[in-house]
């Protein structure tokens, strides 16, 4: 089957071997293939260039949850399956949004730089004083999966907690949950920290932009696990470097590039787009992936399409 599966990455976990060893290709060097049923992307660039070289193409099998460099209409143009990986990495990405707002809240990373440069000096009373989650509000912005369980975890740091999506909950799950819904602005001016959980859309892009970032207060956390491209990154980097805002991010704009300015920061904790970057995640992906390409191989419908 391996001729008939190309992958710009070799996926993890056990489940990848099912497709017989499918060749790793970078797409920027994808030469004309017929015969090529299956291609295996982690969200890149697949539109009309892409489809030309492979005209027996049958499905695009991204792995991962979000797909937005991936030409859907265009695939769908062509009788070309687009699947996801939803659900798997839940967990795992709503674990990271908590612990990068406990590590900016709690200025973890700063301590652990000072221990290191050995300027430690002072008792334990005199340590770097820091905010408190309990009885703060948390905006949540996004509330899908990942989303909710984002709630569901913070709702045991006792919480306050505050959501926006274009269609609101009904009252009775909005109580099951423990939220609140507001528009975005308000949410944005209410919350002492705010998550990013939306997709990646032409509505979405700059969503936080300069004028919305100014509605958060000084002092004001902004945890990032989606997608850089939410968040206007001028206005951001500004609001870091000035310290008027902290943030905790997983995403970036020119990944693997990160903004020179937050380098240094102590009011910024980076992380490398590990969100999903747990075993259980990575391998249910995996097998995601691989269930979809066999599905649609076998003439089957596929597990989680998309569009």
């Amino acid at each position: 089957m391996s001729n008939r599966v190309l992958a710009t990455l070799r996926l993890p976990g056990p489940a990848f071997a099912e497709l017989g060893g499918p060749a790793i290709v970078a797409l920027a060097e994808l030469e004309p293939s017929g015969g090529v049923e299956a291609l295996i992307v982690a969200n890149e660039d697949v539109g009309d260039a892409v489809l030309d070289l492979l005209p027996d193409l049958r499905v695009v099998a991204n792995f991962g949850v979000g797909y937005d460099r991936i030409d859907v209409e265009a695939c769908r143009g062509r009788g070309v399956v687009v699947t996801n990986t939803p659900g798997v990495l839940d967990a795992a990405t709503a674990d990271l949004a908590l612990a990068l707002l406990l590590a900016v809240q709690r200025r973890v990373v700063e301590g652990d730089r000072r221990i290191r440069a050995g300027g430690w000096r002072a008792g334990w009373s005199q340590g770097t004083l820091a905010l408190e989650l309990a009885g703060s509000t948390l905006g949540i912005v996004g509330l899908g999966r990942i989303g909710t369980a984002v709630a569901r975890r913070a709702a045991g740091f006792g919480l306050r907690l505050l959501y926006t999506k274009q269609v609101p909950l009904e009252p009775a799950a909005e109580r099951a949950l423990g939220v609140e819904w507001r528009a975005l602005d308000d949410l944005l001016a209410e919350s002492d920290s705010v998550t990013v959980h939306a997709p990646r859309t032409p509505g979405t892009v700059g969503l936080l932009d300069a004028r919305r970032l100014s509605l958060l207060h000084d002092g004001a956390v902004l945890v990032n696990t989606a997608r850089a491209e939410l968040v206007d990154r001028d206005a951001l980097v500004r609001e870091l470097v000035s310290g008027r805002l902290s943030a905790g991010l997983d995403v970036f704009w020119d990944e693997p590039n990160v903004p020179e300015e937050l380098v240094g920061l102590d009011n910024v904790v980076l992380t490398p787009h590990i969100g999903s970057a747990t075993e259980v995640a990575r391998f249910g992906m995996t097998r995601v992936v691989v269930d979809n390409v066999l599905a649609v191989l076998a003439g089957r419908a596929p597990l989680t399409p998309v569009g």
